[in-house]
This record gives C-alpha cells, structure tokens and sequence, in this order.
C-alpha cells in the first residue's frame, strides 16, 4: 500500500503511447488518361479476352450433407443428375486456357510480387480502387523498374465478366522467353504508345533503361566479378546539380488523443 502523503502507481498520468515518422514530401499521383485512349484500351483488351476464350469456370458440384441426430431415415435424399456424371470435363473447375493465363498478372498482389521480380512489361490499374492508397505504391514500383504503366477507369466492370471474377484491380503482362508463344504480344504494342510517363519528382533527370534493354552481364569465372558487356560511352551520368532536396518533417501520430471511449451498443 502506498503511503498517504504519496501518490501511487496508478494515481500518476501515464505517457501516451505516439508514433514518430517522418512525413514523405512526395506525393505521387497517376497520369491522367485521355478519354479516347481509355475507350481504345478497354475495347481492344476486351476483344482480345473474348478471342482467346480465356474465363475463369467455377462449377458447384453438390454434396449431401451429413444425416443429423434428429433426421429420420424416410427422408428424401436429393439424387444427381446423370447428364453432370457423363461429362467429366464440365465438372472440372478453373483457368479454360492455362497457358494464357500465366502471362498475366491479375490482382494488386500478384501485380506486385511480379514487379518485384522485373517480370512485367505493362502494368494496368484500375481508377475505381477503394481506399486509393492501394495502388500508390505500383507508381514507385513500374517508375523505377521502367515500366509503363497507367490508371484506366472502369478497367474492374469491363474485364471482370469476359474473365468470370468478381473485380480485376490490376492487371499486369509478363515478359516470355520465346516470343512465339506470347499470347498477348500485339495487345501490348498497340497499347504501350498510348499509356502515360509517371511524373514522379525524385527520378527527374535520371534516364531508366527497361528490364528487357538492360545490359548483358557476364560472371567472370576467375575472379568471381560482373564484367558489363556495352561500351563506357553509352552510360548517361546524371548532373548532380539537377536533383532537388526536399525538406523532411517529423511528424508525431497520437492514437485517440481525446481519450474518447467507444459507446457499446
């Protein structure tokens, strides 16, 4: 027990627990995308889709649920139809063309650890996100990987019924080894000239090469070190006194800083 003339433990204030960051002076934003060009990009994804046949199938097989303690055995136990048994290939489930399918990269997620890994060469985003914020961070991945990428309204209501899901967020094409068997070739080309440069403030001034024109590197078996394969000359030095620096602040973020109590209800 606390003496009288103290105060105790409990009685004195406690700190309040804050978070300290330092506020961003960026604020990347996508391009805007001209309407005709909008109108243009959907319609030849859309008819490409439709072309290729490719549609994600999901079919709903019953299954007989489990007898209670109370069912009595005189109850009616709903049969399956034959004409589902004789067809096995209706009953499966899934991707209609597989092949097609790895080289895209549908879903923010999939979109990002695609980029990640430098194996995209488009990059679609959808406007109708909610909250926005969860595309922010694909500017910063296609702008430093060299990527063209773009917001396309009503890219989600356009692609989401051709391809059988409930939303295409993003949507990203994968490079192939062999361009023979790139499905999406031609859609790519006729849609990167139309796509928007990233404006983003900490990469002006400084020329990115795309994963596809970068330079050959070869592992020097005696030394272990990497020996570039293209001339001194055509590296492109960036001046120094062309960069900016942007003020940082520390900003100090306080969770319920009134000490206001939920109402339960």
């Amino acid at each position: 027990m606390a003496t009288p003339g103290k105060k105790g433990k409990k009685d004195g204030k406690r700190q309040m627990p804050a978070k300290t960051s330092f506020t961003s002076p960026f604020s990347p934003q996508w391009s805007p995308l001209p309407q005709e060009d909008m109108h243009f990009i959907l319609n030849i994804l859309k008819k490409k889709v439709i072309s290729t046949g490719l549609e994600k199938k999901e079919v709903k097989v019953f299954r007989p649920w489990r007898k209670k303690k109370g069912q009595t055995p005189s109850d009616p136990v709903p049969e399956v139809s034959q004409d589902t048994c004789k067809d096995p290939e209706s009953s499966r489930g899934g991707w209609t063309d597989v092949g097609a399918r790895k080289q895209l990269a549908i879903g923010i997620n999939e979109v990002t650890k695609a980029l990640e890994r430098n194996e995209l060469k488009l990059v679609l985003v959808c406007k109708s996100v909610k909250p926005k914020h969860m595309t922010d961070h694909l500017i910063t991945l296609t702008a430093t990987r060299g990527v063209p990428a773009c917001q396309v309204p009503q890219l989600s209501r356009s692609l989401s019924e051709p391809l059988g899901l409930k939303s295409v967020l993003a949507l990203g094409f994968r490079r192939c080894d062999c361009r023979d068997d790139e499905v999406f070739a031609d859609t790519v080309e006729a849609i990167t000239p139309r796509v928007p440069s990233l404006d983003v403030t900490w990469l002006q001034g400084v020329t990115l090469k795309r994963p596809a024109d970068l330079e050959q590197e070869v592992v020097c078996e005696a030394k272990g070190q990497k020996r570039k394969l293209e001339n001194k000359s055509e590296v492109t030095e960036t001046d120094a006194t062309s960069c900016t620096l942007m003020p940082l602040k520390v900003k100090r973020v306080v969770a319920n800083p009134a000490k206001k109590r939920k109402v339960k209800s």
